[in-house]
């Protein structure tokens, strides 16, 4: 009996998984039907008739992510099949651990095989590279966010194995929160006559931009107001018209920590967010500044496929 989910993918999220399925299946067996599609070596050596199980097993230690992708693949392109989940998505797991059990035609077995490794493996290298960057900073009250550098219709899936390892969404794209960057700032200076005013006016502009389209924004008139900037002369013209997020952009550790005596001096409501430069190596040290936010591009980009394999269950 498959496990109640910690984690659910919500119903946009769905809808992704919907294309990217049939994405990965029509370019794999030809076809989007199993019944259909064609798969050589399995047609070829496997009878149509003959049943068997399978386990998916970690090959190394990790965070779990993907197992809710294999539930609709294999319910929606493989009914035959049974998946048993052993665990859900979120948990931790160590190597040679039986991870789900899938059971029913042999053929369909393979031939769903890789469609589901691959969200697995991709989705679990996301969620244990998270995990290793959240437990870094469990000890202060910095928390690690995601950023939009993900693969091309996968951002919902790899923010969701984002969460699944322990961190936190930034916006989900454009349209969600408002995110005053630099070439924003560098284009929007040409509209002031003083360069000191730029910072104060676009967010200024920014709000007022807000309250008048709240009613389509997702969010509406709580929509966030983020602003980025690279240096403490940028950050000390940000709080005083108070977004809710200032990003520090590639500071040092001594800048963040003289950011964060600034901002705690004159606008301690607002959230201070640290980019740029952040690895393994240097998260912990960061989050000691005294930073709320530590964004992470590498949760996404850089994460490495965790290892997963299928084996047969001999009887």
């Amino acid at each position: 009996m498959t496990s109640t989910p910690i984690y659910s993918l919500t119903t946009p999220t769905k809808l992704d998984c919907a294309k990217l399925i049939e994405m990965a299946l029509l370019e794999d067996i030809g076809s989007t039907d199993l019944a259909t599609g064609i798969d050589c070596t399995t047609h070829s050596i496997v009878p149509k008739h003959v049943t068997a199980s399978a386990a998916f097993v970690s090959r190394e230690s990790g965070v779990i992510c993907g197992l809710e992708v294999c539930k609709l693949a294999i319910e929606k392109h493989a009914p035959e099949l049974a998946l048993d989940c052993k665990i859900n998505d979120g948990d931790k797991v160590s190597a040679k651990e039986t991870i789900a059990i899938l059971s029913g035609p042999a053929q369909q077995i393979l031939m769903m095989e890789r469609t589901c490794l691959n969200f697995l493996c991709r989705l679990s290298g996301i969620s244990s590279l998270t995990n290793r960057f959240v437990k870094l900073v469990e000890r202060t009250q910095a928390r690690v966010f995601d950023t939009r550098k993900t693969l091309p219709g996968w951002r919902r899936l790899e923010k969701y194995g984002v969460l699944c390892g322990g961190g936190e969404n930034h916006r989900m794209g454009l349209y969600d929160a408002v995110m005053i960057k630099d070439n924003h700032l560098a284009f929007y200076r040409s509209f002031v006559d003083d360069s000191d005013d730029t910072i104060p006016n676009a967010v200024k502009q920014a709000r007022r931009w807000i309250e008048a389209n709240k009613q389509r924004l997702p969010n509406g008139q709580e929509t966030i107001l983020q602003l980025e900037v690279d240096n403490l002369k940028q950050l000390k013209f940000a709080l005083t018209c108070a977004p809710n997020i200032v990003l520090l952009d590639n500071m040092t550790i001594e800048h963040l920590s003289r950011a964060v005596r600034i901002r705690d001096e004159s606008a301690p409501e607002v959230l201070l967010e640290a980019s740029g430069g952040v690895n393994l190596d240097t998260i912990e040290k960061i989050a000691k500044t005294g930073v709320e936010r530590i964004s992470v591009g590498a949760l996404t980009h850089s994460a490495v496929n965790f290892d997963i394999g299928l084996d047969w269950q001999l009887r």
